[in-house]
């Protein structure tokens, strides 16, 4: 039914609860899973030198930039790391994706590319303020997803 499966990882609780079910399906399937996880570096903003004009992206600032890139682009790899030691150590054939954007979107570009039989995501994985302002990753997926998709709480 699933020979292939995507799982998106996060770090937090619900994710590692949704790696779990994932890990369990793949081995009643003999399915293979790709594991995605999504960063979203903010960029900072520094005054201009005139108060009365917008922010602007100043040197100072993209300096900012490109280390917060980086600490996020670290991140996403030990997540990936952790996750796959996980699915390893029950013999599943695992591969991992690290991408910078927007999470439902490249949650759902990587299910069409690949072809996957079921998205595996966690109910949420970050607060309750960051899901009112900017929306659930999962609502997301689940409504964009070319292929079924299983959220785990």
């Amino acid at each position: 039914m699933f020979e292939r499966i995507l799982v998106a990882v996060d770090g937090s609780e619900n994710s590692r609860r949704a790696l779990n079910h994932a890990v369990e399906l793949a081995e009643k399937f003999e399915a293979r899973i790709t594991l995605i996880h999504v960063y979203s570096p903010i960029l900072p903003l520094l005054p201009a030198s005139n108060a009365l004009s917008s922010p602007t992206v100043t040197t100072a600032s993209a300096v900012v930039a490109a280390k917060i890139a980086e600490d996020a682009r670290k991140l996403g790899n030990k997540i990936l790391e952790d996750a796959e030691t996980i699915v390893k150590a029950r013999g599943i054939s695992v591969e991992k994706v690290l991408k910078e954007g927007d999470a439902v979107k490249e949650i759902v570009a990587e299910a069409e590319r690949g072809g996957f039989g079921l998205v595996v995501v966690g109910h949420r994985g970050m607060s309750k303020l960051g899901e009112l302002l900017l929306g659930s990753v999962s609502e997301g997926v689940g409504h964009k997803a070319p292929c079924p998709v299983m959220i785990v709480k």
